[in-house]
């Protein structure tokens, strides 16, 4: 309903407050009811404050009024040298066009988040530093534009799958500009997903990817990515290397799949990752030289290495020789179906990166040699030293890798050395020798 009109305007009032006077003033609006406006001069110059109640308006101008009366009392006590910093500051502040007043009440404002004025100027470098020549980027379109350059660049499918994966989940949570994302956000983000510290960890490396790339795109102000300051995950709750028997390992290789056999065993007795084992080649192995050739495409860490064949490897591959194409030609989810047949006829429990930690174990209890065994694994001997040493007897490693499939025997070396068959007593397959030649990058 329109409010009635006043038979006796008395519009625009005043407020006044000693030599002060507010006025306010009443407007008809497009729905017919009453806005009111109060003019306000606080600043140095004229704005309107709208209020849509009659009495909010009134009160409104009675405060400011007050507040212009108390600032003419103290202009009028002004002292000379008071007077003289009044001119000066507002001097200081005509370049950026800002009021004496707002500028006061800013810093009052601010004052509240930080603790000194120094602090205030600290604050707004950062602000500076994070926002000046940063193209303003959504976090979905960073994660399409990353992934495209991976795709060019030739990554390998399993690769761009897994980024893909990861990158996506992140996105659909974090909708705003890469450079609006923080630490803490990123931090809670990471605490709240229902995951095995693995895969947390996994997540974690992805983000890292997209962030570094996001930074050198200038999408992110320099030094300051939100991945730098958040937890370090370790790969297992408690930082533990899990290992295989080698009862367990002999279980799951008569188990598991004929195709699958090659990749259990390359993880088990030559340490490849499984991942590389999966790019492999069969030419990559090169059975009369006793080498596998992982190549920089294929390994992790894109240096290449050669890997021993040791007997029992050659043994559990023999089958497969003179074959061609991929050592694994299935897809991704054909790998984890088989693993998980396997893991089901033989009843053995799986423990993530379990292979490669067993033959990183073995291996160094037999040959006593970190820089030998790193060589082979493709990683640092003191990332070999700090999580292998001591982990298992050398009379373990000595068993491990006189594991065969049934009915087999190991081939002998070029130098006529027996290796035992799994069916020896342990005291005569502690009587192994140590084989395979260091490898050289």
């Amino acid at each position: 309903m329109k409010a009635p009109l006043s038979r006796k305007p008395n519009w625009p009032r005043k407020i006044t407050l000693g030599r002060v006077s507010v006025t306010v003033y009443r407007r008809r609006t497009p729905t017919g009811n009453f806005a009111y406006m109060v003019a306000n001069y606080a600043d140095g110059k004229r704005r309107f404050d709208s209020y849509a109640d009659e009495a909010l308006a009134l009160e409104a101008a009675a405060k400011l009024a007050r507040q212009l009366s108390e600032c003419e009392v103290l202009a009028a006590a002004m002292t000379n040298e008071q007077a003289s910093e009044y001119a000066a500051a507002v001097q200081k502040l005509k370049p950026a066009n800002v009021a004496l007043l707002s500028a006061a009440d800013t810093v009052a404002q601010a004052l509240k988040f930080v603790s000194d004025l120094p602090g205030i100027v600290a604050a707004a470098k950062f602000f500076n530093q994070r926002h000046r020549n940063v193209t303003p980027k959504r976090v979905a379109d960073v994660v399409a534009e990353l992934l495209a350059l991976k795709e060019a660049r030739g990554k390998s499918p399993r690769y761009l799958r897994d980024l893909n994966f990861r990158l996506n989940r992140f996105a659909e949570t974090f909708q705003k500009n890469v450079g609006d994302v923080t630490t803490a956000e990123l931090q809670g983000w990471l605490d709240g997903m229902k995951l095995a510290p693995r895969s947390v960890k996994n997540f974690r490396a992805a983000i890292e990817t997209l962030f570094s790339f996001a930074e050198s795109r200038g999408y992110l102000a320099k030094g300051c990515n939100p991945v730098d300051d958040t937890e370090q995950i370790s790969g297992n709750g408690d930082g533990a290397i899990e290992i295989f028997t080698p009862k367990e390992i002999t279980t799951l290789l008569n188990h598991a799949p004929k195709d699958y056999v090659p990749l259990v065993a390359l993880g088990a007795f030559a340490g490849l990752r499984t991942a590389e084992a999966a790019r492999l080649e069969w030419p990559d192995i090169d059975f009369e030289g006793g080498f596998i050739h992982v190549g920089a495409d294929k390994a992790k860490t894109r240096a290449r290495r050669l890997v021993p064949i040791l007997p029992n490897l050659s043994a559990w591959l023999k089958p497969y020789a003179g074959q061609t194409g991929m050592v694994w030609p299935h897809s991704e989810r054909e790998r984890k179906r088989a693993r998980r047949e396997m893991l089901r006829a033989s009843g053995v429990k799986w423990k993530d990166n379990a292979l490669r930690h067993s033959f990183c174990s073995y291996r160094l209890a037999v040959t006593h040699d970190a820089a030998k065994t790193s060589l082979e694994a493709g990683n640092s001997p003191q990332m070999i030293f700090r999580h292998y040493r001591e982990l298992v007897k050398p009379a373990d490693g000595l068993a491990w890798f006189g594991v065969l499939p049934e009915g087999e025997l190991a081939p002998v070396t070029a130098k006529r050395i027996p290796v035992v068959s799994r069916r020896q007593s342990l005291p005569n397959v502690a009587r192994l020798p140590q084989v395979g030649t260091t490898a050289a990058n």
